[in-house]
């Protein structure tokens, strides 16, 4: 299936690109380029080079990352139905809060604050 191919992808890259290594390799590319300035006499092309592999990266990474925290908040989601569902006494109206608008949520997070506050 084209999901979990991309999934398994995205969790290889946000490995891969949140290492150390991956950050000193930026480092590295960051350096060579502004070392390399006076020797193109800070031209538009050399300015060009990181700008247009920045935003490139920057761009394909967004993806990735959004894929990334998709997954996990789907998870905290799926672990915290499951705790309210199997703790007694607790309101199983809880359970999928996510797909509540706006609106509601503002109410039951109220009626959360008016708890909180004769506690």
């Amino acid at each position: 299936m084209p999901t979990d191919a991309f999934n398994n992808f995205a969790k290889l890259c946000a490995a891969i690109v949140g290492s150390p290594w991956a950050f000193v390799l930026a480092v590295v590319i960051v350096m060579t380029w502004v070392v390399t300035g006076p020797q193109f006499a800070y031209s538009d092309t050399w300015q060009l080079a990181i700008n247009t592999g920045t935003i490139i990266v920057t761009f394909l990474m967004v993806f990735l990352i959004q894929n990334s925290q998709n997954r996990d908040a789907k998870a905290v989601h799926l672990k915290l139905d499951e705790l309210i569902h199997g703790v007694q006494g607790a309101r199983n109206s809880l359970i999928d809060l996510e797909n509540l608008s706006d609106q509601e949520l503002e109410v039951l997070q109220q009626q959360f604050e008016r708890l909180r506050k004769k506690g």
